[in-house]
């Protein structure tokens, strides 16, 4: 690392936040104002990475990086905090949270690894006076199924688990059931329809836990897949001289399947 980079960078952030010269929009943000641009500074590095597309990573990764640096330096202001305590309070967790890499502590296997990163984050929360529940900081702000997916994965380390893929699928097979009894009321209840579709997902969630699927990321290729094909039958809609209010959904499913499979030839 380049400590007179890192110098720099700080400088400029606090040039930008100086009341006097630095720039108007960066002097009225606030701690608030910033977090949604440090979540889509986050999604810009995923997609990034997704892509594969190297440079863009690096590119994003200095947005990403900002974000923190803006943070430190807007609690400098405030006699919070300033970068360095964040970077030593990050190396002294790192540390501690790595017995077998820094000291002479040693794991059998990746799972004891993982038990004593998770038993030291609960001693974190107990010296803080913080909530010990194994349900503990995980971030409302985090994606539904991402969150769904961590508290799953969290209660599992704990037990609270199927351990074949059975009941998994059945528990799915369930919750589908149980939105169509919903659906098919005399009067539906759109709130427990609602309530239904959400315990539907978060079993669906568990099942691709069990797969080994991320569910965020196999819903984003999804979407893309999705948009990937029906842009397709745009084309041929227009290709056509039609619209495609003018066709009907036959003829639309029509296109949607000769799509599929010519990309199935090409693949």
């Amino acid at each position: 690392m380049n400590p007179a980079a890192i110098a720099q960078l700080l400088e400029i952030m606090a040039t930008l936040r100086d009341p006097n010269k630095g720039c108007p929009w960066d002097i009225k943000q606030t701690f608030d104002s910033i977090v949604p641009h440090t979540i889509e500074e986050a999604y810009e590095v995923a997609d990034a990475i997704h892509q594969q597309d190297w440079q863009e990573v690096k590119a994003e990764l200095g947005d990403l990086l900002f974000q923190v640096v803006f943070y430190s330096q807007m609690a400098k202001e405030q006699g919070l905090f300033d970068f360095d305590d964040v970077v030593a309070g990050l190396n002294e967790k790192l540390t501690r949270r790595h017995p077998h890499v820094f000291s002479e502590k040693e794991f059998a296997n990746d799972a004891e690894i993982n038990a004593n990163w998770e038993a030291e984050k609960a001693k974190e929360r107990a010296l803080k006076g913080e909530d010990t529940s194994v349900l503990a900081n995980i971030p409302l702000a985090l994606p539904a199924l991402s969150r769904a997916d961590k508290i799953q994965r969290r209660c599992a380390k704990h037990g609270f688990d199927w351990d074949t893929l059975g009941p998994v699928v059945d528990k799915v097979k369930e919750e589908i059931d149980e939105v169509l009894d919903e659906v098919i009321q005399v009067e539906p209840d759109q709130s427990k329809i609602a309530e239904e579709m959400g315990d539907l997902l978060f079993a669906s969630v568990n099942l691709s836990r069990h797969l080994k699927v991320n569910p965020e990321q196999a819903l984003q290729l999804a979407n893309k897949k999705f948009e990937r094909r029906f842009r397709q039958v745009e084309e041929s809609v227009l290709e056509q001289g039609l619209r495609l209010e003018e066709c009907s959904l036959e003829k639309l499913d029509g296109i949607w399947d000769q799509v599929k499979q010519r990309e199935k030839a090409n693949s």
